[in-house]
């Protein structure tokens, strides 16, 4: 268990004296991200903007990635390429994209083409189908549900575990770790697809689960220390926490960037925002929840109060 100590518990990081250069990077990067998605908005992907999906079977197996690159290169916007059935079975997916006076039936003819140029005519085009605007404005109201729904989920278990005070900061963390993740998406080429909801969802997850076991060592600390000063056992508490939670980071960053780094495009797309993730999520659980909780008056329990009122015999 030593090996696994990185931070010694007798540390004296004073969070809570920083809280105003954190509390000040918290709302550059919400202000930020906020006013880049109000100026550039979200670089939606096919699922929310729509688009062709063509179902094909080749005569023999085809390289997937060298197709998926070929197809990026005819500029036809977000192509997707995966293996559907068997392996001579494609399933291809091409954003919508119309250009100023043509139809609609043209900019699909013009994809299907270009599709039909890398894959070639001799192939058995099965299907093919397209995703309109409205199957775009139901995935986006889902996905905000989704997410909704798990902020509020989460807000509820803090507040039954804890206190309705942790709970409050607990979810300030986790809108501000949230809106981080979004503005990836707008600063960053990245296309906002399913994958990208799914990243949301597992940030917000890792932040809370962070942001939980801080709280718990606050909550423990607060029946231990009864005359302490909150300021102060804050501080420790993070402190005694922070092996802790740079151990989990580190190894979670491990996989993540190795899958970055060697996963291929699709997947390195999709991890790269749960690694930012995990970084804004740990800064938000250590300098943002746990200093947040000086401000909204944490009982420190009328029993103990009252205990310590009753002189000793």
């Amino acid at each position: 268990m030593a090996l696994l100590k990185l931070v010694s518990h007798n540390l004296k990081i004073d969070f809570v004296g920083y809280r105003f250069i954190t509390f000040l990077i918290a709302v550059i990067i919400s202000v930020g991200t906020i006013g880049t998605m109000m100026v550039k908005g979200i670089n939606y992907g096919i699922d929310f903007e729509g688009g062709y999906i063509v179902e094909v079977r080749t005569p023999e197996k085809m390289d997937v990635t060298e197709l998926r690159e070929k197809l990026n290169q005819l500029n036809l916007g977000e192509a997707s390429i995966q293996n559907f059935g068997g392996e001579r079975d494609l399933l291809i997916r091409v954003e919508r994209k119309t250009e100023e006076g043509a139809s609609e039936e043209a900019a699909q003819e013009k994809a299907i083409s270009a599709i039909k140029s890398v894959i070639g005519e001799n192939a058995d085009y099965r299907r093919i189908e397209t995703v309109g605007p409205k199957v775009g404005s139901e995935l986006i109201s889902n996905s905000l549900k989704a997410v909704g729904f798990a902020l509020l989920a989460m807000l509820l278990y803090i507040a039954i575990r804890f206190e309705w005070q942790f709970a409050i900061c607990g979810i300030v963390a986790l809108a501000h770790d949230t809106i981080a993740v979004l503005g990836i998406f707008s600063v960053l080429p990245f296309e906002f697809n399913e994958t990208a909801i799914i990243a949301i969802l597992i940030t917000a997850g890792y932040s809370m689960n962070d942001t939980i076991v801080i709280f718990d060592r606050i909550r423990e600390n607060i029946r231990k220390y009864r005359k302490m000063e909150l300021a102060e056992l804050i501080n420790k508490s993070v402190n005694e926490t922070l092996s802790r939670t740079i151990l989990t980071a580190s190894t979670t960053l491990i996989a993540l960037l190795a899958l970055y780094f060697w996963g291929g495009k699709v997947i390195s797309s999709f991890s790269l925002p749960i690694i930012i993730g995990i970084l804004v999520g740990s800064f938000s659980s250590i300098c943002l929840a746990a200093p947040l909780l000086l401000y909204l008056n944490i009982k420190r329990g009328e029993e103990v109060q009252t205990r310590e009122k009753i002189p000793s015999n």
